[in-house]
């Protein structure tokens, strides 16, 4: 599979995360990228984003976590003999990915025309915070408190909280790839078409709300912040304790799930009673319900639990930390490592689809 892109050649003009993971997409399936930063600055911005215990030595696990198998190129788009260095890479490239602020594209005569004089058939995909007419800073704090997501994230009456990673960031990776895919599909009819896509973080942002805006616009319920709970189904992200500590949630989808549960946990009577045998009922009374269960479970130990949920098809999982998550062979196949400027670095592969013939 990561053969599947190997005569492309991808220019990135971007920095921070969601540009990056555009062009990490394309090197994971052996396209040839070529990473073009900022020479008067150091380079992408996230080269610095160190963690405190963090060596100061290459680049930081931030910048490396989007930038695999890159050729990382520093140049000063000030510089005319830099310039022509980047229009030459341009002319040679099949897609260019840029994350220009407002302006700074016509300023170094990069834009989507621009580019068509250097290669006519170019794929240009172009990545903003609020859309091309808007000169906002937008980082991924800042659409994610935008567009509702730090509103309904968080437990009750806790402040609006931030999901722990560049969401927003990465769903506009995803729009931009699929439009490049498009693109490159369409190219398949007429070579010589080019192509400018936008992605904007805030639409992006907004397309992602998915039943939480339908919840509001059908129903005219603003989503609350209830933790890890689903307010649609119960019961689904509630925590439980065992008597050994482990933490366990269960997403308990359809009311057969729920029957089984019970019978794991010798409550067959709970499934019956009329409070608790529809879904309905369940998010009705679902304090009461997660107040019935916690007793029930904080008596039993979590292996056996969890092993009796997964024979019956009952969905479950003990809640792990990172650390967990990547001693576990199943993440550990998925790693990438390779070293950059003297260090060795190390990140999750992205493209985990299979493709066979």
């Amino acid at each position: 599979m990561q053969s599947l892109f190997s005569d492309l050649t991808i220019v990135e003009l971007a920095s921070v995360l969601a540009g990056p993971a555009v062009g990490n997409f394309f090197s994971e399936l052996g396209a040839e990228v070529i990473k073009v930063e900022n020479k008067t600055n150091g380079g992408d911005v996230t080269r610095q984003w160190r963690q405190p215990n963090e060596t100061t030595e290459g680049p930081s696990a931030y910048y490396s976590s989007v930038n695999w198998n890159k050729e990382s190129v520093l140049l000063d788009f000030t510089d005319d003999t830099d310039m022509q260095k980047v229009r030459q890479l341009l002319r040679d490239a099949d897609i260019v990915i840029t994350n220009f602020k407002k302006g700074d594209d016509k300023k170094f005569d990069l834009t989507y025309e621009d580019l068509k004089t250097l290669k006519p058939s170019v794929i240009h995909g172009k990545i903003s915070g609020f859309g091309s007419d808007s000169d906002r800073p937008a980082y991924d704090l800042i659409l994610q408190a935008e567009t509702g997501f730090m509103s309904m994230n968080g437990q009750p009456k806790s402040p609006p909280t931030k999901m722990p990673l560049a969401l927003i960031d990465l769903l506009a990776a995803h729009q931009l790839k699929e439009g490049i895919l498009c693109a490159l599909l369409k190219q398949k009819e007429n070579p010589n078409q080019p192509f400018n896509i936008e992605v904007s973080l805030y639409e992006s942002a907004i397309s992602s709300l998915i039943n939480q805006a339908t919840n509001w616009l059908m129903n005219g319920n603003i989503p609350q912040q209830i933790g890890s709970k689903h307010p649609n189904i119960a019961p689904y992200g509630e925590i439980f304790t065992t008597i050994d500590d482990y933490s366990i949630t269960f997403g308990i989808g359809s009311d057969r799930q729920f029957r089984d549960l019970c019978n794991i946990l010798d409550a067959e009577t709970l499934a019956e009673d009329p409070k608790y045998e529809s879904n309905e009922g369940r998010v009705e009374h679902r304090q009461e319900l997660a107040a019935i269960l916690r007793n029930k479970i904080e008596q039993l130990k979590g292996v056996p639990l969890l092993k009796k949920c997964r024979s019956e098809l009952v969905p479950a999982a003990e809640i792990k930390n990172v650390q967990q998550v990547f001693e576990g062979q199943k993440a550990h196949k998925m790693l990438l490592r390779e070293t950059i400027e003297g260090r060795e670095t190390v990140r999750p592969q992205t493209t985990v689809f299979n493709i066979r013939s």
